[in-house]
């Protein structure tokens, strides 16, 4: 049995983009060398996305569950039995029905410890939407399926580490879901993640303020003096080594990000606009503060260049890089304590054990 790492796969919207930066990136068989690919869809409409691309040579391993994965190869699970139609560039509900059967069986694999981490392709948030998916996207979706109290959307590359106080949700409601408490915790978050997941020993995190020149004093706003400021300095008090908040707009035009192992914004473009223009095309999402591992690249279902081989699959093997890399840090930690925690020759508790007593 080969210990490589397992890595799942669902595919996303099949009328989008998705399936062509994974057969991108996996018909570059060195990634074989570092893990087991394992994509949850079906034959036929990879065959469809294949021809599309011109890859007739590239073919699956067709398993049924992960213990039948062939380490040297790329591997298929088929999540459902029907021809499906696919319509490339359309924004239509064939999409978002396949994508959801594909997330669900990664995700169950995932959650019952049959694959090590999972690489999600993109999905409309609008198609997807049913009485089986009735969340803002992947993040929330699988907080709950892995029953976390809480979840930190991160957008990770070499240089640049940033995190969202809220995620999907409209700027109008922006406001008045922060506050001091919330703020706190994702401080507390992404320090957890930095020291577990990337072993960074004395993490530097900058925290953004809400308004234009972070309030100017109070003359612009009160969140900052409020909520930002207490929340910082409570973190503070409590060992972790955070400053702010900074205006965002001078905090990335003049690259202080670059004095920082992470950067938490307060709002989702307040974070993700900076942090693509910088990083864009290697970019990857983790989702941090779960007991799982996730990643995706940082681009969307791409409607508009879909079927003519023109993705750019930069960002999504990222993701599988990282998620190797994030899988293997939290196994070797895992290992780590457990030979701390030994009394009278018994290992008394697993790593994650111990981090859900914490909590």
């Amino acid at each position: 049995m080969s210990d490589k790492i397992k890595i799942g796969i669902s595919i996303g919207d099949v009328n989008g983009i998705g399936l062509e930066v994974i057969l991108k990136t996996l018909a570059n068989t060195k990634i074989l060398n570092y893990c087991t690919p394992i994509v949850y869809g079906h034959t036929k409409v990879a065959s469809y996305h294949k021809k599309s691309l011109n890859m007739g040579d590239f073919t699956f391993q067709v398993i049924n569950t992960p213990s039948q994965a062939n380490a040297k190869k790329a591997n298929m699970i088929n999540c459902w039995e029907e021809d499906v139609k696919i319509d490339l560039g359309q924004d239509n509900a064939t999409g978002g029905k396949y994508a959801l059967l594909s997330l669900q069986k990664a995700t169950e694999d995932l959650l019952n410890g049959e694959i090590d981490a999972l690489v999600t392709a993109p999905i409309n948030k609008n198609n997807i939407q049913s009485t089986e998916f009735n969340f803002p996207g992947h993040t929330e979706y699988l907080q709950e399926k892995s029953k976390s109290a809480d979840s930190l959307m991160l957008l990770i590359n070499d240089n640049l580490r940033v995190g969202v106080v809220t995620g999907h949700i409209p700027i109008l409601d922006v406001p008045k879901s922060l506050s001091k408490e919330k703020v706190l915790k994702k401080i507390q978050l992404i320090n957890q993640t930095l020291k577990n997941d990337f072993w960074i020993e004395k993490p530097k995190i900058a925290v953004l303020g809400l308004n234009p020149h972070a309030s100017d004093n109070g003359l612009l706003g009160k969140e900052e003096g409020e909520i930002i400021s207490p929340a910082i300095q409570e973190a503070f008090d409590k060992g972790i080594i955070c400053f702010g908040p900074y205006a965002a707009d001078g905090f990335f035009g003049n690259e202080t990000y670059k004095k920082f192992d992470a950067v938490l914004a307060m709002y989702h473009d307040q974070g993700l606009t900076p942090f693509k223009t910088i990083s864009f095309g290697s970019g990857v999402n983790f989702t941090a503060g779960l007991k799982i591992i996730r990643t995706s690249p940082d681009h969307g279902t791409g409607f508009d260049i879909a079927g003519k081989n023109v993705a750019n699959e930069s960002s999504f093997t990222e993701a599988i890089f990282t998620a190797i890399h994030l899988a293997k840090n939290r196994k070797e930690k895992e290992e780590m304590l457990k030979n701390q925690l030994k009394v009278g020759g018994k290992i008394i508790e697993t790593a994650l054990d111990i981090k859900d007593d914490a909590n």
